[in-house]
């Protein structure tokens, strides 16, 4: 091998070995968001799931005949308490499918919920259930911005470690894609609620 060959091959090594480093730091910075957008995704459906409780009972004092709806609501309530723990993003599709669709169940056995209250006039009135339906409204709009928030950070992640010379880097130091909300399950998840504290009009 000749000194020229020799000083190419050394060349080239160098080069991708350089390459190799590019965007480390902003990979590096782009997975800690990642990660902490999700732990925020965490934090406000379990900020919900901690109403929950305390709405049913309010709820139940004055509709005790609405077990089916209870019923549904304690099932998605063990539904959620089954999940693994998923403390960092999810890194399996069967993951955050079940975490989807445990959180789906819930949105929809409280939407039931809300239902209710057009039933009993006097449980719109009652101070205890207003209050935690501010704050269940308030719960599900920042369940919607902390969705928003992580599917942004994925998807600024998953741009950065494909593009090369990043997809060396990630590659080398083993970043892989991050997974998103799929889409079929986007609208059921993230629709909250519809809140109402309007009282029904009384028929003359």
């Amino acid at each position: 091998m000749n000194k020229l060959t020799l000083f190419r091959l050394l060349c080239s090594f160098w080069i991708i070995f350089a390459l190799s480093g590019c965007g480390y730091d902003d990979i590096q910075s782009d997975d800690e968001n990642v990660n902490a957008t999700w732990a925020e995704v965490l934090n406000q459906y379990q900020r919900r799931a901690d109403l929950v409780p305390n709405l049913v009972a309010s709820v139940k004092g004055y509709a005790t005949h609405e077990s089916e709806v209870f019923a549904q609501i304690a099932e998605a309530r063990a539904k959620i308490g089954g999940l693994p723990n998923m403390q960092q993003a999810p890194q399996d599709e069967q993951s955050i499918k079940q975490f989807q669709q445990a959180q789906a169940s819930m949105s929809s056995a409280l939407s039931r919920l809300l239902v209710v209250n057009e039933k009993y006039p006097d449980l719109k009135s009652d101070q205890l259930y207003t209050n935690l339906m501010v704050q269940l409204e308030g719960t599900e709009n920042r369940i919607a911005v902390a969705r928003h928030r992580y599917v942004q950070a994925v998807q600024t992640y998953n741009t950065r470690i494909r593009t090369f010379p990043n997809n060396l880097t990630a590659s080398w130091k083993g970043y892989k894609p991050k997974l998103t909300f799929q889409p079929e399950n986007i609208e059921s998840i993230s629709t909250a609620p519809k809140i109402d504290f309007s009282t029904p009009s009384t028929a003359k």
